[in-house]
């Protein structure tokens, strides 16, 4: 079945759609998607391993999910429905946090396009991930993991690392009231 992406210009109104499967070149046009930072009531981060055989960053750490929205679909539907196709969770509240964008090739020179929304959820429980899309997972302490992606980057996807460090200031934020 094709999965299709909405192209956007830097404004972020739809100019098309794109086949998925074909848009993740070495020069990808913008795109909408998002990524999902689901945390437990220990105030732990679940952060997957990105299958081997993904197209782009293959076998990464990366936040919980990522994704990309369908055509008419919202960011908060979108997370919900690769939450549960990737790792097999259903009735999470998610919560648009804030905007992002990037642009990153790995290694083998695909890029990463993206105006990808940070979104944030509650779960207390284990995921039941799909393999093909997921290797690995685990609960990882917030502190810890900001920590780990300050002095031992290299394991992460750098869309994560980035979007952590945006995080951490909106939660410091919300916080201080």
């Amino acid at each position: 079945m094709q999965e299709l992406v909405v192209l956007v210009d830097d404004d972020n109104n739809p100019i098309g759609t794109a086949d998925k499967a074909m848009v993740h070149t070495t020069d990808t046009p913008l795109h909408r998607a998002f990524s999902l930072f689901l945390f437990n009531e220990k105030n732990q981060i679940l952060l997957t391993k990105r299958a081997a055989n993904k197209k782009a960053f293959p076998g990464v750490w990366t936040n919980t999910v990522c994704g990309h929205l369908a055509p008419d679909e919202s960011t908060t539907d979108a997370a919900k429905r690769r939450l549960h196709d990737e790792l097999g969770i259903d009735g999470v509240n998610l919560v648009e946090i804030c905007p992002y964008r990037y642009r990153f090739a790995d290694k083998n020179g695909i890029v990463e396009n993206e105006i990808c929304p940070i979104v944030v959820g509650y779960y207390d429980g284990d995921p039941m991930p799909d393999l093909s899309e997921v290797d690995e997972w685990k609960w990882m302490d917030w502190e810890a993991f900001l920590h780990d992606i300050e002095v031992n980057p290299g394991p992460y996807s750098p869309w994560s690392k980035e979007e952590a460090r945006i995080l951490k200031t909106k939660l410091l934020r919300k916080d201080r009231g």
